[in-house]
């Protein structure tokens, strides 16, 4: 599986949930459960290694604003949602975390435990395992660390857009 056909899997998963996260991971399961063992562990090799670069300290950044505070779990869980949107959301908040898109927030979406384990739970039922990761996770977030008080600074965009939501 290239990354194009992982992508396009998460796309239709995506543009058929109508913004339900327990119906894309529904879906999300669904598919991969359909796959070919190979097909299914390339999905998730894919999968770990956006996680992986998306495990970055101006996106933690953004989801901390995002979220009010954010520790390692709610992290990954933010990573995963992410990805669940889509290669252009993906995209777009790696190059840009400033940039994401955060029309109609819902808090629950941008944070969701579960999609990361529809992608384990549904290649485990194609493959019949839980395919080891090619590389260990990072130890270290990529690119620099930040201090709280320069979110404002690091991050204008979403900083003035959850004020303005919090005051409403």
């Amino acid at each position: 599986m290239e990354l194009a056909d992982f992508w396009a899997i998460i796309q239709d998963v995506h543009d058929r949930s109508d913004g339900d996260m327990e119906a894309k991971c529904d879906r999300l399961q669904t598919q991969l459960a359909g796959l070919s063992a190979e097909e299914a562990i390339a999905f998730s090799q894919h999968f770990d290694a956006l996680m992986d670069r998306a495990y970055d300290w101006s996106l933690w950044g953004a989801a901390y604003l995002l979220q009010g505070g954010c520790s390692d779990d709610a992290f990954s869980d933010f990573r995963a949602s992410l990805i669940s949107r889509g290669q252009a959301a993906y995209e777009t908040a790696i190059a840009n975390p400033d940039a994401i898109d955060i029309t109609d927030f819902d808090e629950e979406a941008w944070f969701f435990e579960g999609f990361q384990y529809a992608v384990t739970d549904g290649v485990e039922a194609a493959a019949g395992f839980s395919p080891p990761r090619l590389q260990p996770h990072p130890n270290q977030p990529s690119g620099e660390e930040w201090q709280e008080e320069e979110l404002e600074q690091l991050l204008p965009r979403l900083t003035a857009l959850m004020e303005a939501a919090d005051s409403d």
